[in-house]
C-alpha cells in the first residue's frame, strides 16, 4: 500500500505502479471541481469509538448488535446480529470523521457539494442501506441523507451521495456514515472495500452511482400519476390459524357488513396486482399504495415506531395465489415466512383513521420495477406494534374503494 499527498489530503491507493501515481497526479493536478479527497480502502482497518481517528459503529432502537472488523485486506464487513431482536426497529452504523483530508472553504461556495461513495456487498437482497453525512452542528439527521436499493447478494456494488446546500464552514467536523435498518431477525453482513470522501463541482459532476431511494418522500398529488391499477386480489391471512382462508373477512356497523382486509395481531392482509400489461417497461419515479379506511384502533398515546402499518414486499411462496382459497400455508408453499416476505419493511407509516379516509404508501421505484417484472409477487400491510385496522376490499361497493397502485412508466 503507498501513500500519496492529494491536494490537501491524503489518498490511499492499492495495487498503484509509481507511473500511474505520477499519471494521476497530473491528471487530478486538472480537474477544478475536485478540491480534495478522502479515500479509505480498508487494507488496515482503523477504529476509533469517537469516529475521529477511525471508524466508529454503533447500534440502536432495537436490540441488534454490531461491530466492523476486518476480514481481510482491502475488505471489511460490518456485522448485525439481530437474533435477540424482538421488534425490528433496529438501525446500525459506521461512521467516522472525513473533514480533515477536505477543502472545506471550497465546499461552502456556491455550485460546490461533497460526495460520498461506497463500494459494498452484502449478504441478503434486495435490501437498502443509507449514506449520510453530517457536521457537529446537524440537529436534522434526516437530512442529507439517501437511501439505496441493492437488488443483488454477494456481488459488489457502488453507491453515492452528492449533498446540495451543505451548510460547512471552515473549522467544522464532517462525519460520513454508512448504515443499515430494520432488516429483520437474523446474522447481516455488509462488506466494504472502498468509502471516498470528495468535495465536487455540482455543474461538472458525473451522476451519482446506485439505484437512490428518498427516505419519506413528501407524498405526491394521486393524481399526478399517468397509471392507476387496481388490486386484482386482496385477502387476510392469519399467522396463528394458518390454514385457515379468510377472505370473507368483514365488519358490521350501523346496520352494513362492509368488506375488508384486517392488519392487527396476528393478521396480514395481502395484495395481488396484475401488471403483465406493462410488462418490459421502465418505472419512472416512485409510486403509491392507496388503501380506504373502515376503522382503525389504536393507543392515543404517540409512541415512536409503534401502531403503524408496515409495508413489505412478497419475495416468495405462489406468486398465483387466489383470494378464494389463500390461506398463510397455502400463499408461503412450504418456504419459511422469512423467504416469502422481505424482512426488511418497504415504508412504515401511520393509517389515516377516519373512516373513508385514504392512506398513501411510497412505494420505491425499485420495488415497483421488481413488481411490474414479476420478481415480487405481491405486497402486504403488517401491523408494527398495537394496532387494529381495516381497510375496504376489493368485494364491498364494486371494489370502487379497494387498494389501488398509482404510478408511471415509460
Amino acid at each position: 500500500m503507498i501513500r500519496v499527498p492529494y491536494l490537501r489530503g491524503i489518498r490511499v491507493l492499492k495495487r498503484t505502479s509509481v507511473a500511474a501515481i505520477a499519471l494521476l497526479a497530473v491528471l487530478c493536478a486538472g480537474v477544478g471541481e475536485v478540491r480534495a479527497q478522502f479515500l479509505d480502502s480498508f487494507d488496515h482497518l482503523h477504529t476509533d469509538s469517537e469516529g475521529l481517528q477511525g471508524w466508529a459503529s454503533f447500534a440502536g432502537d432495537g436490540e441488534a448488535t454490531v461491530t466492523f472488523q476486518q476480514r481481510e485486506p482491502g475488505t471489511a464487513s460490518i456485522l448485525v446480529d439481530a437474533t435477540r431482536d424482538r421488534r425490528n426497529i433496529w438501525w446500525a452504523l459506521i461512521k467516522r470523521q472525513v473533514s480533515d483530508s477536505l477543502d472545506l472553504q471550497a465546499l461552502g461556495r456556491p455550485g460546490y457539494g461533497l460526495r460520498v461513495e461506497a463500494r459494498i456487498r452484502v449478504s441478503h437482497a434486495p435490501r437498502r442501506v443509507n449514506l449520510h453525512v453530517n457536521t457537529q452542528r446537524t440537529t436534522d439527521f434526516h437530512s442529507h441523507l439517501m437511501e439505496y436499493d441493492i437488488p443483488e447478494a454477494g456481488t459488489w456494488h457502488t453507491i453515492s451521495m452528492t449533498t446540495r446546500d451543505f451548510d460547512v464552514r471552515p473549522g467544522d467536523t464532517i462525519f460520513a456514515q454508512l448504515a443499515l435498518m430494520d432488516w429483520g431477525r437474523d446474522r447481516y453482513r455488509v462488506d466494504i472495500d472502498e468509502y471516498r470522501a470528495t468535495v465536487v463541482e455540482l455543474a461538472t459532476a458525473a451522476p451519482d452511482a446506485g439505484e437512490a431511494v428518498a427516505y419519506h418522500p413528501a407524498i405526491p398529488d394521486p393524481r399526478s400519476f399517468a397509471v392507476a391499477v387496481p388490486v386484482a386480489h386482496d385477502s387476510t391471512i392469519d399467522a396463528a390459524h394458518p390454514g385457515v382462508n379468510l377472505n370473507a373477512w368483514s365488519e358490521a356497523r350501523d346496520g352494513r357488513r362492509a368488506s375488508v382486509i384486517g392488519v392487527g395481531g396476528t393478521l396480514n392482509a395481502v395484495l395481488r396486482f396484475d401488471l403483465s400489461r406493462f410488462a418490459g417497461r421502465r418505472v419512472v419515479g416512485s409510486a403509491l399504495l392507496e388503501v380506504t379506511t373502515r376503522s382503525v384502533q389504536r393507543s392515543a398515546d404517540e409512541m415512536k415506531d409503534f401502531g403503524l402499518i408496515r409495508v413489505v414486499e412478497i419475495l416468495g411462496g405462489d406468486g398465483e395465489w387466489d383470494q378464494k382459497t389463500v390461506t398463510a400455508d397455502s400463499l408461503r408453499a412450504g418456504s419459511p415466512p422469512d423467504r416469502v416476505f422481505n424482512t426488511q419493511m418497504i415504508i412504515d407509516w401511520p393509517a389515516a383513521e377516519r373512516e373513508g379516509a385514504r392512506t398513501y404508501f411510497t412505494i420505491p421505484r425499485p420495488v415497483l420495477q421488481r413488481l411490474v417484472d414479476g420478481r415480487t409477487k405481491g405486497l402486504a400491510l403488517m401491523p408494527l406494534g398495537s394496532i387494529m385496522a381495516s381497510f375496504y376490499g376489493l368485494e364491498d361497493s364494486g371494489g370502487q374503494h379497494a387498494a389501488r397502485l398509482l404510478f408511471d412508466v415509460k
